[in-house]
């Protein structure tokens, strides 16, 4: 069915279909709800295509590379055919590598590992932990944390101030979002791949919060490299990507030392060894890689491909502005937001709810209208700090505040959707929303392991 044919009858189901969509969890109020997940922002769930095309080849699942065997063949072809499946979806260019990681946090730190000695990194304090944090881990390189912008052309403005007072003038790279992982909002890519590379710099794009939403080229974009896990994509099983230019890779040494990465290893007359690596993805992929991982992103990324970004982004920007007409209801609610009302958003908007602690807000929505939401700082800690206005040393942690219901606490909510997402569930978020704030909740509630629960 297309697309267009789905969204016709968007009340009963969305675009593709996920796995999860029928699960029913219990209401602390009785009875029981289809349950409504609204943290794809976190962990989409994995497209029933996906998870049908895992299941088809599973039986034939064999090592990778070096077998002889038929299902090692087929194995290592599924493998390698995955990588150029993912390689035309992000349009890389000839001379880029495709390498398979675990995660978005493990591309970026591969990254980080084979930056050339002296490497000079700019970074905006409003990445995610996993694009802010790798870079300190080299202690030869020297790393300028850029200050939140407050509109698009400002992070440019930051950018090109930044980059031409460097000295001295040697290697330099650039890390930025696409989208927000805390507003859905959109990033200057192209402008800041245009102002990295006039002063002689390279950009790597995080692309975990924007490849589920928006096509992502890389010769559009003009980035060097592109980061991104799967889970994010619809795809389960704990694999993700950086793809990009080959010449810093194929330079720096394995990121793991092992088989795979080697191409001949020999024993020196001294007692030692000498290993000659890899030169392709290759290198940075030791040990027998995660082929079900790989095969699954290939399929979402087929799938999303076949589906029509253009009509999946237009359905979610439907979802968007209703979401956002909808809280713009609530005196109560105050969305956060770096560029402002009218900036360009992916499905992710956060949000406090004056009067909440907002843990208390986000169990409330799970346990009376079985609303999965993620609520804290978001793994960006220095982004919702200054999106709240607080201080740098206020407390907060991660997904576990330590105020109880109704105290003051730094952190926030977090709704994100996608492809998955009936129109139902949007609109139950937000009737809960309102009931929630007008009549408040209808269950006591208690602080357990530093999470608010139902008592």
């Amino acid at each position: 069915m297309s697309v267009s044919a789905v969204a016709a009858d968007r009340s009963v189901c969305a675009p593709l279909p996920v796995l999860g969509r029928d699960v029913l969890v219990p209401l602390v109020t009785g009875g029981e709800v289809d349950y409504a997940a609204l943290d794809y922002a976190a962990s989409a769930p994995a497209l029933q295509r996906v998870w049908d095309d895992v299941a088809a080849y599973a039986p034939y699942y064999g090592s990778v590379h070096r077998g002889a065997g038929y299902l090692s063949q087929l194995s290592t072809d599924l493998f390698e055919n995955s990588r150029r499946t993912i390689a035309e979806f992000l349009g890389c260019r000839a001379e880029d590598q495709v390498v398979f990681t675990r995660s978005t946090t493990d591309s970026l730190n591969l990254l980080a590992a084979v930056l050339p000695q002296g490497t000079r990194v700019f970074v905006f304090e409003t990445e995610h932990h996993a694009s802010l944090l790798p870079w300190e881990q080299r202690p030869d390189v020297e790393v300028t944390y850029l200050n939140a912008p407050r509109t698009p052309q400002q992070a440019v403005d930051t950018l090109e101030k930044a980059l031409a007072t460097r000295e001295p003038y040697g290697p330099a790279l650039v890390c930025v979002t696409g989208a927000s992982n805390v507003t859905g909002e959109l990033w200057p890519v192209q402008e800041l791949a245009a102002a990295a590379h006039a002063h002689g710099a390279r950009i790597v794009l995080d692309a975990a919060q924007l490849v589920p939403h928006h096509p992502v080229d890389l010769g559009e974009l003009d980035v060097d490299w592109v980061a991104f896990s799967g889970h994010k994509l619809y795809a389960p099983f704990g694999a993700g990507v950086l793809a990009g230019r080959a010449d810093w890779l194929r330079d720096a040494d394995p990121y793991l030392a092992g088989g795979g990465a080697s191409r001949k290893v020999s024993r020196r007359t001294d007692g030692g060894v000498d290993v000659e690596w890899h030169t392709t993805a290759a290198r940075h992929e030791a040990g027998s890689p995660n082929v079900i991982g790989a095969y699954a992103i290939a399929s979402a990324c087929q799938a999303l491909t076949e589906a029509g970004f253009d009509g999946l982004v237009a359905r979610e920007q439907e979802l968007i502005a209703r979401l956002r007409a909808g809280l713009a209801d609530v005196p109560e609610v105050t969305v956060l937001s770096l560029f402002g009302e009218d900036a360009a958003r992916v499905g992710v908007l956060s949000f406090v709810v004056e009067g909440w602690n907002s843990s208390h807000f986000a169990a409330a929505l799970s346990a009376e209208y079985g609303i999965g939401v993620r609520d804290g700082l978001f793994c960006a800690h220095p982004l919702v700090r200054t999106l709240l206005g607080s201080e740098p040393q206020d407390p907060g942690e991660c997904g576990a505040p330590d105020a109880a219901p109704g105290e003051k606490s730094l952190n926030a909510i977090r709704v994100s959707f996608g492809a998955g997402t009936p129109d139902e569930h949007v609109d139950r978020f937000l009737r809960a929303v309102k009931e929630l704030v007008t009549n408040g909740a209808r269950w006591n509630y208690r602080t357990e392991a530093g999470r608010c629960v139902p008592a």
